[in-house]
């Protein structure tokens, strides 16, 4: 999973990250990188926290950019921007308001997408749940939610 979402940041990063000029060009693909690992690094933490039911709801696809947990991918991410590269905050919510919407709103038309299987929702759970022993139970809202 973690090869897609990082081709799909990288997809999106152009003008975000790419074509900025806070982040120097020697320094995109660590940015990406960060970026990438911010979104995954955020679900986990939530479905370690209990939020199974908030990542679900995330990808029912309804009004992604206003999802209470892409505003937090979004804050761990600028966080991690700021740290690793030195940017300021008016510098990092600027990449993070262009680049996590996007991608969290193509992540959710892939997912539910049955003609795409570069992202699957089960194996999504299943890489943000490794390590985590409620596997069993987060598949069975993922199937109960979407009738599988």
């Amino acid at each position: 999973m973690f090869e897609n979402l990082l081709k799909l940041v990288t997809e999106n990063a152009g003008d975000a990250i790419v074509n900025n000029p806070a982040i120097p060009d020697e320094k995109n693909d660590s940015a990406i990188s960060t970026a990438t690992e911010g979104i995954m690094g955020h679900l986990k933490g939530m479905l370690g926290n209990g939020g199974a039911e908030n990542i679900l709801d995330i990808f029912k696809g309804n009004n992604v950019q206003g999802h209470p947990a892409v505003a937090g991918i979004s804050q761990q991410v600028a966080g991690s921007l700021m740290e690793k590269f030195g940017i300021d905050s008016k510098q990092a919510s600027g990449i993070v308001g262009d680049l996590i919407p996007k991608v969290m709103g193509q992540l959710v038309n892939k997912t539910n997408d049955p003609n795409d299987k570069s992202f699957d929702l089960q194996d999504i759970i299943g890489n943000l749940s490794s390590g985590q022993g409620s596997l069993g139970g987060i598949l069975g809202q993922v199937k109960g939610i979407f009738g599988n």
